[in-house]
């Protein structure tokens, strides 16, 4: 105590000094059996609680070293004296010390395998929630929080990883740059809860309609990158023409009567040999070319 309360531990990894006390515990207690071998025994039973309680806050190489110190007293009690170590039964009060001397020490080897079972327990708890924590923190650091989609990062690796593909194997995919058609006026008109609102209705009507291999993110604003792997531009053309009308049909007056909200979109494919900022630049130039052809329409490029 009066080491801790000058902060001498704190100079130390182990700031309990774990080791230290059981090596000197254990030393107390081998003198003890010499001093008194006629009653050694009770003694020599304490190192099992000794030993066991270190053992739940050393490592393992500090483990070993009173492990170490241990043996090295055993062996000079031992081997290196002739004590006749033994234990009190001569009148019923010896029996009774010793019966339960024996019972208390196993009761505190129960109650340390006991807490150390808990505290496994509880480190496999605290465990599983971390996992879930870590996940859900990778999941929020992927998704945009208001609509539920991809954030930007996400969905631009997405496409990297997907352009990747297409290298490999050959294989076709298309992109389109999706924009909420005048959503500056929703928000002038109806106010930002209610264009909030749009957006996350927007993204689910899309998340419903989609393919299971198609990702959909949140690109800015009210831009969205919609990913579009193994399309030709005929067929990505079919399926965001599908979505604009399905968006357009949506009953948008459920927010505020006369509200109405459409999509534009530019729709391009990748070619052999190109990189996602090309690909965007040119998605970018068809999505500006619906909008110019008056909006609610999807241009290819």
């Amino acid at each position: 105590m009066v080491l801790s309360e000058r902060g001498f531990h704190e100079r130390f990894r182990d700031h309990y000094l774990v080791a230290p006390q059981s090596a000197i515990n254990m030393v107390n207690l081998l003198v003890f059996t010499y001093i008194a071998p006629e009653v050694g025994v009770l003694f020599l039973c304490n190192l099992f609680v000794v030993f066991g309680f270190g053992a739940l806050r050393t490592s393992a190489r500090q483990t070993a070293i009173v492990w170490t110190v241990m043996v090295l007293g055993l062996a000079v009690l031992f081997l290196g004296t002739d004590k006749a170590i033994g234990m009190p039964t001569a009148t019923r009060i010896d029996r009774l010390a010793t019966m339960l001397v024996f019972a208390l020490t196993i009761g505190r080897c129960m109650y340390l395998g006991i807490f150390s079972s808990s505290m496994q327990q509880s480190l496999y708890q605290s465990g599983v929630k971390l996992k879930e924590a870590y996940r859900r923190i990778e999941e929020l650091a992927e998704l945009d929080e208001l609509t539920g989609t991809s954030n930007r990062r996400s969905i631009m690796r997405t496409l990297e990883e997907e352009i990747a593909r297409c290298a490999r194997n050959g294989s076709s995919c298309a992109v389109a740059l999706i924009d909420l058609d005048h959503f500056k006026r929703i928000n002038d008109v109806y106010g930002h809860p209610i264009g909030d609102e749009a957006l996350r209705t927007f993204a689910i009507g899309m998340f419903a309609n989609l393919r299971s291999v198609d990702r959909f993110g949140r690109y800015g604003g009210e831009e969205f990158l919609l990913v579009l792997p193994d399309l030709s531009q005929d067929q990505a053309m079919r399926a965001l023409e599908r979505l604009r009308a399905i968006i357009a049909g949506l009953d948008w007056s459920a927010f505020s009567p006369g509200m109405q909200v459409t999509i534009s979109a530019g729709v391009t494919t990748l070619k052999p040999h190109e990189n996602s900022d090309t690909l965007l630049a040119r998605a970018d130039g068809a999505l500006y070319a619906a909008k110019a052809r008056g909006r609610n329409r999807i241009a290819s490029a």
